[in-house]
């Protein structure tokens, strides 16, 4: 195997206290070219927000302001990340727009959207 070849070898990362990661699934398996800017921006948040179980419980307002998106770009971009199976959301009461959010494990490939919206308007 080659040996890769590090530009500034004074300056490799190293983790120190808490870190996040990104499964390098989302791009092998497929999720990054069905994935729009907003669920892009919006998974990168959640996944630097959550903790070692993939929880976070950031104010839908607080994360709207830090990503420059309006409330139906987030909702949208929600939304689609819970029907690729990326993120789970339960929110705190039935009348809070706030809630719990949870990271998923990935799971490849990325399902088929086109499949799954043909079964949402078979099934209406």
């Amino acid at each position: 195997m080659k040996k890769a070849h590090i530009p500034q070898p004074q300056n490799v990362r190293k983790i120190q206290g808490s870190f996040a990661w990104i499964d390098h699934r989302l791009s092998r398996g497929g999720y990054l070219p069905i994935m729009t800017h907003e669920d892009l921006v919006l998974y990168l948040f959640l996944t630097l927000a959550a903790d070692r179980n993939g929880v976070s419980f950031y104010r839908k307002e607080k994360i709207c302001d830090t990503l420059s998106l309006d409330f139906q770009q987030f909702d949208v971009a929600r939304d689609r990340l819970i029907d690729l199976n990326l993120i789970a959301y339960q929110a705190y009461s039935i009348l809070s727009p706030n809630g719990y959010y949870q990271v998923l494990p990935i799971r490849t490939p990325a399902p088929n959207l086109s499949q799954k919206v043909m079964q949402k308007i078979a099934d209406q």
